[in-house]
């Protein structure tokens, strides 16, 4: 992904932008960001906190809907009635990325949306493979939402030979011993694991050294693998336990205003 610099200009109504290239490098879960001024050769290293990463896709989602309605500018406030964030924590944040917008005129919807996407890499077309088709692996495949991203699911894998040769979404399940060609003919970019946690690890290791650069970790486990490899680790049972934790504050709550009423009565 490039470097960039931004810079505003506001004429006769108009908003300009002037780009140039921009980077996000992920090292152990922290994300830098790195710019060169304009004119001159200073390189600037600001760090990102992974909380504004994880509203930058929230951001873009959103734009997306706002596009597919035909909104061509909002207000911080507008977004922020929407995402449920404060108007001044989304100007926080965009200014980690040299600001987006105009005071007085709001965010061009399809700028803002735009630039979002370069700063996540949805510039560039991914290629993407599942180990193992078990159910999750299969809905994986079978989810449409990551074509429309850039996320292009060339093949799925697996040791099972009652699941080898099926064809999910198109594509057919091939063993794992054809991964390391596929990987180096396609050019395999990301690999999603949704395989049992104990052949986690070892697979990660092996794609890795196929060339694999990325991996989305379904498995119940953590990897070790070289510090330029980003791992994206999806623990479901621990989201799951993060909302039980949600509702029982909530019933709490609920509970405790309960008594409260019945005090007052």
């Amino acid at each position: 992904m490039p470097c960039f610099w931004r810079a505003t200009a506001l004429d006769r109504g108009n908003l300009f932008y002037i780009t140039n290239s921009h980077v996000l490098i992920e090292k152990k879960r922290r994300l830098w960001y790195s710019y060169l001024a304009y004119g001159g050769f200073d390189i600037v290293d600001k760090k990102i906190s992974s909380a504004v990463v994880k509203r930058l896709p929230r951001y873009y989602r959103y734009l997306s809907e706002l596009l597919e309605k035909g909104i061509g500018r909002i207000s911080s406030q507008e977004l922020s009635a929407k995402m449920n964030v404060t108007a001044s924590q989304i100007r926080q944040d965009f200014n980690n990325f040299g600001g987006f917008g105009q005071q007085g005129y709001g965010y061009n919807v399809r700028i803002l949306h735009d630039e979002i996407g370069k700063i996540l890499g949805l510039e560039h077309e991914y290629n993407v493979i599942i180990i193992g088709a078990g159910n999750l692996g299969q809905a994986l495949a079978n989810y449409g939402g990551f074509t429309k991203r850039g996320f292009r699911i060339s093949g799925i894998f697996d040791i099972d030979k009652a699941v080898i040769g099926k064809v999910i979404n198109g594509i057919k399940v091939m063993p794992m011993s054809d991964v390391k060609q596929h990987v180096q003919e396609n050019g395999v970019n990301m690999a999603a694991l949704t395989l049992p946690k104990e052949q986690a690890s070892r697979t990660a290791s092996m794609l890795a050294d196929f060339g694999v650069q990325a991996f989305w970790n379904f498995a119940s486990t953590d990897l070790n693998l070289p510090a330029e490899v980003v791992v994206e680790n999806v623990h479901l049972a621990e989201s799951l336990m993060r909302l039980s934790y949600k509702l029982s504050e909530k019933q709490g709550l609920r509970k405790e205003k309960m008594r409260d009423e019945c005090k007052e009565q």
